[in-house]
């Protein structure tokens, strides 16, 4: 049975770090009815508040003690800041994994007992594309930032196990308005279907530190989402409606990584600075 919005009281103050990227902006509306004031972060510009059910706050996730006051006073947060492409290690390093040591740190030292970390399918992305593999199947990074999300993951871990703090870290696959390639025909997820997994993962009781896939109701699937149906999970759409549009593309090689890997593209960029 799914939950409608309305059958949850509301947090009454969310942060949303990465308010200013794709998914941010998309977030800024769709997560407003579980909270009475969403605080909006980001270190790139963010169109002003609206109303005064948002906050919005600039800041580098870099600087330890900018998080620490950007968390105060929140009841849970949505991590969803950083670089979000693969770029060298030291472009990576203060955003994503100095960031996320800094988030967890912020959120122990005010008490915030819930994060959704915005982990990614670059996690698992040496995968090939004919395996089926769950949360429980070793980690195999793709890049540096499937090395930051990982380094991410185990964040969640120890925080949760030192300090109980707990978390749902959703390996995100490819949420777009639609599919734009074949591989995303497996890894898509639309914008409603990640919706309803946040508030799963917000609303959920116990999680400890869940991990779940986050992809649609898609036909051809890599992922088992077996040990985290703690959290209800039940995807409403699926990459089908798009296939037709999708198959006119040329199809790539055989040995292109876009049709091998589970990650695609990521696990051949670089190296950086040679």
């Amino acid at each position: 049975m799914t939950t409608t919005p309305t059958a949850r009281a509301p947090f009454n103050r969310l942060l949303l770090t990465g308010a200013a990227g794709g998914l941010g902006k998309v977030l800024r509306e769709s997560l407003r009815p579980y909270a009475n004031v969403i605080r909006l972060s980001d270190i790139a510009d963010i169109a002003p508040a609206i109303d005064d059910r948002e906050e919005v706050v600039p800041c580098d996730l870099a600087d330890k003690q900018a998080v620490h006051q950007l968390v105060e006073g929140v009841d849970a947060i949505l991590h969803f800041g950083g670089v979000s492409t693969e770029r060298s290690f030291e472009e990576i390093l203060g955003a994503n994994i100095c960031g996320v040591f800094h988030i967890y740190e912020a959120a122990r030292r005010h008490g915030v007992k819930r994060v959704i970390f915005a982990s990614s399918n670059h996690v698992i992305g040496f995968y090939k594309q004919d395996e089926v593999i769950d949360a429980h199947s070793p980690r195999r990074p793709d890049s540096y930032y499937g090395l930051s999300k990982s380094y991410g993951e185990d964040m969640a871990t120890f925080y949760f196990d030192r300090y109980g703090i707990e978390t749902v870290s959703v390996r995100i696959g490819s949420s777009f308005p639609e599919p734009q390639n074949r591989r995303m025909m497996s890894t898509w997820l639309s914008f409603g279907d990640l919706t309803q997994l946040l508030e799963r993962a917000l609303y959920t009781p116990n999680v400890g530190h869940t991990v779940v896939y986050g992809a649609s109701d898609n036909k051809n699937v890599w992922w088992d989402n077996r040990y985290a149906t703690v959290l209800g999970y039940a995807p409403n759409d699926s990459s089908e409606v798009f296939r037709e549009k999708i198959e006119a593309q040329p199809l790539p090689a055989a040995d292109d990584p876009t049709r091998v890997y589970q990650g695609g593209a990521f696990c051949v960029a670089g190296p950086f600075g040679d």
